[in-house]
């Protein structure tokens, strides 16, 4: 398997096909971005998450940037949705098991049902968390709990990032599964109740912009951390900063 080290993160840069599914532990896959940057420089635990994780993908194409401008050297890009639709592929082949931890219970319901249509084969459970910024241990074990007594291959998680890359990060040891894999906003996009980006602005490069008009109110929460990521990479290209 092809990984790339850029700026202190060992991404996976190679096709999912070669993550294996089925493992004797549980493996994590997380995702990188220039926000995911910004705020790992103020959450050490995040961070921990981040360079931890035993596959860090890269959720978009803005992060292989500081490998192209620091090395010269790309890394492939696999999308959150990409990423879902994939694995979810491969549960179908299989006859497999997916748990889907997070959002909200009418979210949940959506997801049960257009998996039924799209993934008719894969055998589906969900747990809605309380909405809350941090979980009890009694939270915890109720959803550590839920999954193992359902035994799935693929947890796929959506509780927003930090805090979902945090929790497969810290609870992989406890599950009962293949593979836990934070995948946030997309349980929206497979629930129907927000729309995804259309590929095109993906392959444009384009994505923030369309970013901006359709969810201004991230745009303007993330804004601060994605440029401090490009202001670390452009102090790192003139040997002002050293790797982390």
């Amino acid at each position: 398997m092809k990984f790339v080290e850029t700026i202190g993160y060992k991404v996976f840069s190679d096709n999912l096909s070669l993550v294996p599914i089925e493992n004797t532990s549980c493996k994590v896959i997380n995702t990188i971005s220039p926000n995911s940057y910004g705020v790992a420089t103020k959450d050490k635990e995040f961070e921990k998450a981040l360079k931890t994780a035993d596959y860090l993908v890269l959720d978009g194409v803005y992060f292989a940037f500081a490998s192209i401008m620091l090395k010269g050297k790309n890394i492939k890009a696999n999308q959150g949705w990409d990423v879902f639709q994939h694995f979810m592929g491969r549960l179908e082949q299989k006859q497999g098991r997916a748990f889907f931890l997070g959002s909200s219970e009418a979210t949940l319901e959506k997801i049960r049902a257009n998996a039924t249509v799209n993934f008719p084969a894969v055998t589906v459970e969900t747990y809605s968390p309380p909405f809350k910024p941090e979980f009890s241990d009694d939270d915890n074990l109720k959803m550590t709990e839920a999954i193992n007594a359902f035994k799935p291959d693929i947890v796929f998680v959506g509780m927003t990032c930090p805090k979902q890359e945090k929790w497969a990060s810290s609870h992989r040891e406890k599950l009962n599964a293949g593979l836990v894999i934070a995948i946030g906003n997309v349980f929206d996009w497979f629930a129907g109740t927000q729309k995804p980006i259309a590929k095109i602005w993906y392959r444009l490069k384009l994505v923030w912009l369309v970013r901006i008009f359709v969810r201004p109110e991230i745009f303007r929460r993330n804004i601060a951390n994605q440029m401090k990521f490009f202001w670390h990479v452009f102090l790192i290209f003139l040997k002002l900063k050293k790797y982390d």
